[in-house]
């Protein structure tokens, strides 16, 4: 039979097919029972793209080739029969072995069907799905009890999968060393920092502590400190208080604008020095709120933009070789339940690159004790206090939750 011939052939039998309705005989899920076979769970513990166990379980599709369909291409007969995945999908799934014939894989797309046959399709779970996959990520655990963690988030980790990065994240790394987290929505975390800021982290280990910590948040009761190096001789403390949404014309920036949400940030120099021949100011910087990539776009708007910061940048500084902004959550404290008796108060001092960028700039590296005492430049009864009553008779108390920025500093607050 000619090329031609064939094909006619197959176009025959699959017009014949498009026009006949299918039955319950000719499809049929592994979820429901059938007389004439077992009701068999499939799922992708049998398979993956290489045909190895995997740990994601999922019903797979199974319909029954018709009798008409004898001598069709398996390719085009799984195009007619499988309607709902497009070609490319069940091609690549052909090729991975996740279509089977009567339990068997490794079949090429000219194959011909003889009809009555069954045939599976394992569809590959969605990227999104993977995100509750635990990998051996390894980050510092710096507290732990039966309510909370806080970790240290190296620089480069991304916090929460989302487009983009669907592996490789702190929650990947939070189901792997303490599993019982997937019970907890967002494996217990209740807020961001940016891909490329280091520091400390509160996780909640129970949903009544999520609940607590994104209650204490929403509150400002949180308090967080960063330490940032920045371009400019900052020689008095300052507080910015300026509303902040996404820049109109750089999806990708934040900046202040009149129409944004209130967002409050305290500035206070620690050290001058000198980096490629600029002045540099390392400063501990206090956040009322936590919005989206506020630290660096409130010191930008302030004119201190941070060292090594690739999207907010600086005119008239000198590239450096710092690949990530100069920013370092180094303090938090925080209470558990509104109880404190359950307070938690940690501190990170600055990781190895930063600490090399200091001695770069001749700026005495901090102790543990001095990042410790670093709450005590705003006390909670005077200038915070002030500045919380401007926030809540003007904004709700609910922090952004930006589900397609991966890589930002943010407060969970809604129930989703």
């Amino acid at each position: 039979m000619s090329n031609q011939t064939q094909k006619t052939s197959d176009i025959a039998h699959l017009d014949a097919l498009s026009k006949k309705p299918t039955t319950p005989l000719d499809i049929e899920h592994h979820n429901h029972n059938h007389d004439c076979e077992q009701n068999i769970q499939a799922d992708y513990s049998a398979l993956n793209a290489h045909g190895e166990v995997s740990n994601q379980s999922e019903t797979a599709q199974r319909i029954r080739v018709p009798l008409e369909m004898s001598a069709v291409r398996l390719d085009k007969a799984l195009v007619n029969l499988f309607s709902d995945f497009t070609r490319a999908k069940l091609q690549q799934w052909l090729a991975a072995g996740r279509i089977l014939i009567d339990g068997q894989s490794s079949l090429k797309a000219s194959y011909k069907l003889k009809g009555g046959e069954f045939l599976e399709v394992f569809p590959e779970p969605p990227t999104h799905m993977l995100a509750a996959t635990p990998e051996p990520i390894n980050f510092p655990v710096l507290h732990q009890d039966k309510n909370c963690l806080v970790i240290d988030k190296p620089a480069g980790l991304v916090v929460h999968p989302a487009m983009g990065h669907w592996h490789g994240t702190l929650m990947n790394g939070l189901l792997y060393h303490f599993p019982e987290l997937i019970e907890i929505p967002r494996a217990g975390i209740v807020h961001r920092l940016d891909k490329d800021t280091s520091g400390l982290m509160m996780v909640a280990r129970t949903q009544s502590a999520q609940l607590s910590l994104i209650k204490e948040l929403s509150a400002r009761r949180v308090r967080r400190i960063y330490l940032a190096l920045v371009w400019g001789r900052m020689t008095q403390s300052r507080t910015v208080q300026a509303s902040i949404a996404r820049d109109p014309r750089n999806r990708l920036k934040m900046a202040v604008q009149n129409h944004g949400k209130a967002a409050v940030t305290h500035f206070y120099p620690l050290a001058v020095g000198r980096l490629a021949g600029l002045p540099v100011s390392l400063l501990a910087c206090k956040l009322e709120t936590g919005r989206t990539h506020q630290i660096r776009a409130h010191a930008q708007y302030a004119g201190f933009g941070l060292v090594g910061d690739p999207v907010y940048t600086q005119r008239g500084v000198r590239e450096v070789v710092f690949n990530r902004q100069a920013l370092h959550a180094c303090h938090l404290q925080f209470f558990v339940e509104g109880k404190q008796a359950n307070e938690v108060c940690c501190v990170a001092n600055l990781p190895n690159d930063m600490l090399d960028l200091l001695d770069r700039a001749e700026i005495a590296r901090l102790q543990d004790s001095q990042i410790y005492e670093l709450a005590q430049l705003w006390p909670l009864d005077n200038q915070s206090n002030q500045a919380l009553a401007t926030i809540n008779d003007l904004e709700d108390e609910e922090d952004d939750f930006d589900e397609e920025q991966y890589n930002v500093e943010i407060n969970y607050v809604r129930n989703d």
